[in-house]
């Protein structure tokens, strides 16, 4: 894959403004590290005339790359032309599906931003555990389903005391993720969950 086309498709799957990426990356000529968006890049030396470069989003590696000089003293941003390439087009078409269809069937591993209404058919007994931060907390996968399908939502902290078996959730802002081979759906820190509320019957 050409690097204008690599950069290009981590600016629209981290949603970067691709001129500020580049910037960044033309910027970073000494060991530091600069924030671009959600992600955090870092200078970590030269091969040749190539920088390389580390890209991290909370902590997590998205990749270690280099860049040649060339590239970066190309007058006009080498990566916008790949804005609308095949694998882009693709990307955030199967990322508006996950928005529009609201259904578990029509999700895919990576897919951001999902919303959609299921109901809870299991829920795990509540766990505590340790994160990766050293720090306590409480932990629950739930088994929720629609007329499409069933997935794994996992659970965190006060999350874990507002859902019930039975209940119907309306989930906004969620992502699918592999756990061990076996797809998920997690909240992340902008997603939330609420119980909708039975109609009352009125007689």
């Amino acid at each position: 894959m050409p690097l204008g086309e690599y950069l290009a498709f981590l600016s629209v799957k981290y949603s970067v403004n691709p001129d500020k990426f580049f910037q960044a990356l033309i910027s970073l000529k000494e060991p530091k590290k600069i924030t671009c968006g959600s992600l955090s890049i870092e200078f970590r030396g030269r091969i040749g005339n190539e920088r390389i470069f580390l890209m991290t989003r909370e902590s997590a590696v998205v990749g270690q790359f280099r860049v040649p000089e060339s590239f970066l003293l190309e007058e006009f941003n080498p990566i916008s032309p790949y804005l609308d390439c095949d694998r882009i087009r693709r990307f955030t078409a199967k990322k508006a599906y996950a928005v529009r269809s609201g259904f578990i069937g029509g999700l895919s591993v990576g897919m951001n931003h999902i919303t959609l209404s299921a109901k809870v058919l299991e829920i795990q007994k509540p766990a505590s555990v340790f994160t990766r931060y050293g720090e306590s907390a409480v932990v629950a996968n739930a088994l929720i389903g629609d007329k499409t399908g069933t997935i794994k939502l996992c659970l965190w902290d006060a999350q874990t005391r507002i859902v019930s078996k039975g209940d119907t959730v309306h989930i906004k802002n969620a992502r699918a993720f592999a756990f061990k081979g076996e797809k998920q759906l997690r909240l992340g820190r902008n997603g939330t969950i609420s119980v909708e509320q039975e109609k009352a019957i009125t007689t």
